[in-house]
């Protein structure tokens, strides 16, 4: 197996395309992911409940964009897996830890988003 060398830098305009490039890349890689597909329809479906309850725009907002945080978290918590599972192919004790806390990372970005909701649609 070569190694490849690393492509030259980009910078100004191109770099901004490539880094675009690089995000619609994460996100088709991330929507290969259940839980990502789960959370996106958690966050569409308390959007349409945001709406058709009359919640105000800020409100709205803010789900928002404590959706988009937690779609950036299960982002980070895929890549921390997928870096795990090729450092660690067979079952270990670390590499169990480093999945859990990315776990644990998750949860709490979705009992945020949670706790949000029901304050906003309760209160």
């Amino acid at each position: 197996m070569s190694v490849q060398e690393k492509p030259p830098r980009k910078s100004g305009v191109a770099h901004f395309f490539a880094a675009a490039g690089y995000s619609a890349a994460g996100l088709a890689r991330l929507a290969r992911e259940s839980a990502f597909r789960q959370e996106a329809g958690l966050i569409a479906a308390l959007l349409l409940l945001f709406v058709v309850l009359g919640a105000s725009l800020p409100e709205t907002l803010g789900l928002l964009g404590l959706g988009l945080l937690l779609i950036a978290v299960e982002a980070l918590n895929t890549a921390l897996e997928v870096l795990v599972d090729h450092l660690s192919p067979g079952w270990s004790a670390w590499a169990k830890e480093a999945k859990d806390l990315g776990s644990l990372a998750v949860a709490c970005t979705i009992g945020l988003v949670l706790i949000y909701a029901g304050v906003v649609l309760i209160w």
